[in-house]
Parts: C-alpha cells; sequence; structure tokens
C-alpha cells in the first residue's frame, strides 16, 4: 500500500515516447503507423496520435495567463460570454416584442435587421441599453443613419459610458457576396471615418465588422477564414490610422463576427490563435493602451454544414459548434436555430437554439472556467500549428496589396470557393461526412414539404458576378438529389439480392442500403436466396429498378455473370464491392459496382438519370 504523502504515479515507471512508439508499432502488426494514426489536415499539417510535455517546452504560448497579452488564453478573467439571439420578424414591432420576450428568459445580446433609421427606436423600445448587448445590421447606405438613431438612443437613456454592442457596418459584404463591385478604397476610408465620428460619444460602441463569417459560411478551411479575417481587420488598422485615425480608436471600433464549424478542437484552437495574432498585429500600429490588442469576437455557429434532410442533427452539430467557441473563450455566441436551412426559426427552434447555450453554463458550468484547454499538449499544438498557417496566408495577402485589393479582384473569393469545391467533392465521395445527409440517411424521410423559403444571401437581389462566394451548402448536392427523387412519379426500389457468405452479405447489404438511401430510395432487403435465379424472380415480383448482388468476393466469379445473365436488362444490376474480379465482370458486360471509393453522388446522380423519368 502507498505511504500517506505518496503520489500515486510514482509507483510506475515513466514511458519515453520511443518505448510506446514500438509498443504501438508492435500492435499494428506491421501496418505503417503514419498512414494508420497520423491525420492530414486540410489545414496543411499533420496531427499525431499522442502529444506529450516535450511537444510544448518551447512554445511561447503557455507563459501567459488569461486577460495577458498577447491574450492566446483569452482577453477576460472569466468566461461568461454572451448568449446572443438574432431576431427575426416581419415588423419592427413584433422584432420588440420578440426581443423583451427572450431577455427575460437568459439572453444577453441581441442581434437586430434594420430597413431604415426609423425603425431603430421601435426595435429598442423598452430595452435598457445599460445592460443588454445591442448589435444592429442593415444594407451598407443606411448604416450612417442607422448608427446616428442608435446612438441618439443610448444618449436618451444616458447609457453612454454603460453600453456596449455594434452596427455590422460592412462595405466589403457586397462585394464579397455579390462579386459585382470593386472596391474604392479612398471612398471606403472615408466613409468609415464619417462612422467613427458618428459612434464618437458611445465608447463601446464598435462599427467596423470584419465578417470572417461569410467565408466560413462560404466553405473555407479553418486557416483560411482566421488568415482573411487578420488581413481584413489588418487592412482596416492601415487604412485607418493612415488616414490620420490613432491606432486605439481604430483597433477599438473593429468588431469581429466569425464562422464556428464542427471540427471541435480545431476551431476551439482558431480562437486561441486568432487573439494572439490580432494582438501582435494591432501593437505594430503602437498602440498607447494593452486594451487596444483585445479582439473583439462574435462566434455564430456554421451554416455551411446544416442539413435540410435529418434536420434534427442540426442540433448536435451546432452544440459541438456552441462548445468549441465557449471553450475557446469568445465574447459572445449565436447558436443558429436546427431549421434555418429551410425556413424562417420559429419560437421553439430559437428557443432549442438558446437553451443549448443554457446547458452550457447552467449545466456544464463552462462559463465558471477560463480556458480550460490551456496547458493541453493537443490544443496547444493545434493552436500554434493553426497560427502558423494563418499567418503564412496573412503575409502572402500583405505581399499582394492587402485585402481590399484581392478581395475587389476577386482572389478572395476564388480561394474560398476553390476550398468550396474541394470539400463538396469530399462529401460526394464520403472523405468529409454528413450524419443523415451522406451518411447513414433517413430513407423514408420527405423533406420537401417543408421548405419554406429559398436560400440565399444577406444583399438584395438575386444577380450575382463572377467574383462571388459560391456560399453553397455541403449538403446541397445530396439535397438536391433527394428532392428529385420525391418529385418522381415512381420513387425507385433497390433490392438487396443477398446470397453465400452470410457475414459478407449482411454487411454488403447493409453498405449499399446505406449508399442508395442517400438518393431516397426505398430499400427493399432480405434474409437471403439459395439462388440468384430465386433472388431475382423475388426482385422482379416486388417491381425492383435496381438489384444489388451482395455476397463475398470469391463467391462474385460464378454469382455476377450468372445473376446479370439471367436478369437481362430488366432492371439495373450492381455489384456491392470492389471484388479482385472486376475486371472479368466488366468484360462479362456489368457496368455498376458501389463500394467506398466510389463518388456517392456522382453515382446516385447517374442512376437518377437513368430511373427517374
Amino acid at each position: 500500500m502507498a505511504e500517506k504523502n505518496e503520489k500515486l504515479f510514482d509507483q510506475f515507471p515513466p514511458v519515453s515516447y520511443d518505448e510506446w512508439r514500438a509498443k504501438v508499432e508492435a500492435d499494428l502488426k506491421g501496418a505503417d503507423f503514419n498512414k494508420k494514426l497520423v491525420w492530414r489536415t486540410n489545414e496543411g499539417f499533420n496531427v499525431q496520435p499522442i502529444y506529450r510535455a516535450e511537444d510544448i517546452a518551447d512554445f511561447k504560448t503557455t507563459g501567459s495567463l488569461p486577460g495577458e497579452y498577447p491574450y492566446v488564453r483569452g482577453t477576460r478573467d472569466n468566461n461568461d460570454w454572451l448568449t446572443r439571439q438574432d431576431i427575426e420578424a416581419e415588423t419592427p414591432e413584433q422584432a420588440n416584442a420578440i426581443a423583451l420576450d427572450v431577455l427575460g428568459k437568459g439572453v444577453t445580446s441581441l442581434g437586430f435587421r434594420v430597413a431604415s433609421a426609423d425603425e431603430v427606436a421601435l426595435v429598442l423600445k423598452g430595452i435598457d441599453l445599460a445592460k443588454v448587448e445591442i448589435n444592429i445590421s442593415c444594407c451598407v447606405c443606411k448604416s450612417h443613419d442607422v448608427a446616428r438613431a442608435l446612438v441618439a438612443c443610448i444618449k436618451e437613456q444616458g447609457a453612454e459610458a454603460a453600453f456596449r454592442g455594434a452596427v455590422d457596418y460592412n462595405p466589403l459584404r457586397r462585394q464579397l457576396v455579390k462579386g459585382k463591385e470593386g472596391i474604392d478604397t479612398a471612398a471606403l476610408v472615408a466613409d468609415a471615418k464619417a462612422m467613427l465620428d458618428i459612434v464618437a460619444p458611445v465608447p463601446a460602441l464598435r462599427c467596423i465588422n470584419v465578417e470572417s463569417l461569410l467565408l466560413g459560411n462560404g466553405g473555407a478551411y479553418i486557416y483560411q477564414e482566421l488568415g482573411y479575417a487578420l488581413a481584413w481587420g489588418a487592412a482596416w488598422m492601415t487604412a485607418l490610422t493612415d488616414a490620420g485615425i490613432d491606432a486605439d480608436t481604430a483597433a477599438s471600433r473593429i468588431k469581429f463576427n466569425m464562422c464556428v464549424s464542427s471540427n471541435f478542437f480545431m476551431e476551439l484552437a482558431k480562437f486561441r490563435a486568432a487573439r494572439m495574432l490580432w494582438a501582435q498585429i494591432v501593437e505594430q500600429y503602437k498602440p498607447a493602451g494593452s486594451d487596444a490588442a483585445k479582439m473583439m469576437v462574435c462566434a455564430k455557429t456554421s451554416r455551411f454544414n446544416q442539413t435540410i434532410y435529418d434536420a434534427h442533427v442540426n442540433l448536435l452539430r451546432s452544440q459541438t459548434e456552441t462548445m468549441s467557441a465557449a471553450l475557446a473563450g469568445v465574447d459572445s455566441i449565436v447558436t443558429t436555430p436546427f431549421d434555418e436551412p429551410y425556413k424562417t426559426p420559429d419560437a421553439f427552434s430559437e428557443r432549442i437554439a438558446r437553451n443549448q447555450q443554457f446547458l452550457l453554463k447552467e449545466e456544464s458550468h463552462l462559463d465558471k472556467v477560463v480556458d480550460p484547454a490551456g496547458g493541453s499538449y493537443y490544443v496547444e499544438t493545434l493552436t500554434v500549428n493553426i497560427a502558423k498557417e494563418a499567418w503564412k496566408l496573412f503575409l502572402a495577402v500583405e505581399e499582394e496589396g492587402g485585402f481590399f485589393a484581392l478581395a475587389g479582384e476577386g482572389k478572395v473569393q476564388a480561394a474560398v470557393n476553390e476550398s468550396c469545391a474541394k470539400r463538396h467533392t469530399d462529401v460526394a465521395r464520403r472523405k468529409e461526412i454528413l450524419l443523415g445527409t451522406n451518411q447513414y440517411p433517413n430513407i423514408n424521410e420527405l423533406a420537401a414539404s417543408k421548405i419554406e423559403k429559398k436560400e440565399g444571401c444577406c444583399c438584395s437581389g438575386d444577380s450575382r458576378g463572377a467574383n462571388a462566394l459560391a456560399m453553397k451548402r455541403a449538403a446541397t448536392d445530396f439535397e438536391t438529389l433527394r428532392l428529385a427523387t420525391e418529385a418522381a412519379a415512381n420513387r425507385p426500389k433497390v433490392f438487396m439480392l443477398t446470397i453465400g457468405n452470410l457475414a459478407m452479405r449482411l454487411a454488403r447489404a447493409q453498405f449499399s442500403t446505406n449508399f442508395f438511401g442517400c438518393a431516397g430510395y426505398e430499400i427493399i432487403d432480405n434474409l437471403g436466396f439459395d439462388t440468384v435465379q430465386a433472388g431475382i424472380d423475388e426482385a422482379l415480383a416486388k417491381g425492383a429498378d435496381v438489384v444489388v448482388l451482395c455476397s463475398s468476393d470469391d463467391e462474385y466469379a460464378t454469382l455476377a455473370p450468372e445473376a446479370y445473365k439471367y436478369l437481362d436488362g430488366r432492371a439495373e444490376f450492381v455489384v456491392a464491392g470492389a471484388p479482385a474480379c472486376m475486371e472479368e465482370l466488366q468484360a462479362a458486360g456489368i457496368q455498376h459496382f458501389v463500394h467506398v471509393r466510389c463518388n456517392v453522388l456522382d453515382t446516385l446522380q447517374q442512376f437518377n438519370a437513368k430511373l427517374l423519368k
């Protein structure tokens, strides 16, 4: 028995990395360690299966406390983030009523979209502006008048010193989302200076919106969103200070509205890296006070990975995302309601979205711990690696003329669209999983009737130029496929002809059910047949449009040609798997094989073209 003061782990000898690695390689029985256990990220670096104290021994990021420069561990000495709800309503009076209601339910930050300055006082009626964070967005052409109206409301309550919030002034939004206009930097700066003059009476009213949320929802990788966000913020700092605005004022008016996706630890590390890098950028402008280097961040859960089918899975995605942002120490969080892709969120979905944050606060107590990931070998390593990749992109943008120039030329949009296209391909091949959409779908779900709104961007009008962000959710192509199936006169039937080796036929039937279910086809599964003739006769009797042979590789050499010949074109014939005899089967006329290396989307689109007539 251990002595009273003896530490438990003193009883165990230390294990070196080399010893651990030797044991793992022995257990792998000859399989390649790097291929099996090392993960290559989209950000361009490898993630190891284990990290140790020596991996972060030389990191400079681990030497500060929360609230201390460079703010990698947070800009505050607490983690009491603001729970924000963006109000959607048809009239300002309705928006005000909803706002007053949710303020009594725990919301501490509100977001409004107004059409004109006249609506500002209406949406804010009865709200204590000294206690609630207020964020107002509008068309950029109305932003100055809206800012004046907001300042007037704040002054009327005498809340200048206590107010916190933002006017989401982003003159680049139209260029990024619509891709129509170049950027006149001189006009941009003059406009921004006028905005700073308007909000000057309210110290904590931020008015320069670095909206990298657009890039995240456009399909950008994590390092891209961060790198471009930093370049965007630096472009404003340079433009404003060159125009005579002091660095402290310029920095204190910038707010970052960022996206948070479901890559849990990577997103957590992104925000830690963001604060550190932004603090170092602002320091180069020689502000008088250290507070100017603190990054103000509102995180909003992603739309890019939300789905229309199996929409309640969106709750799992947004919960993970909300938790990443909370643990990362952001200032406020917007949890996107699960039904947002297909309708205006209703009272139920908005309540669930609020409760997702309240659960993390009231039940998990995440607001009581500051930077709990600090010192984690894994998270600290991710923080440094993401920072390095984002910094490379930042420097590349600066070398090419800065963010304003690249966005005006469409280069930022082109880079994000390239990543978006790559991610769509990964979804099509199931390298990126959307549960319920490209993997394990609810094959009997119908969604067409619940779609109430057409997806679009935040700017008025529908026309988009060549330099626009694609803004295409990852699930869109699969949803188009399934909606086409729903609209067809007859829903295709896929029959599983299971025969031979029990384990293999069951496994391949399950794989094929999942595969064809992604198109919304009706699946007819079976316990097994003694002969292929019996299976095909049963399939035809049930009106099958597709017959999938499910057996073992060894048995395919004889069963597949026999089944194909007997079916004789009366339905589409598919072999489940990629057997060694595939070339021989193809020579016999068999065209269709479904297996893990398939492009699921392309394959199903080809079947839709044949079956939906």
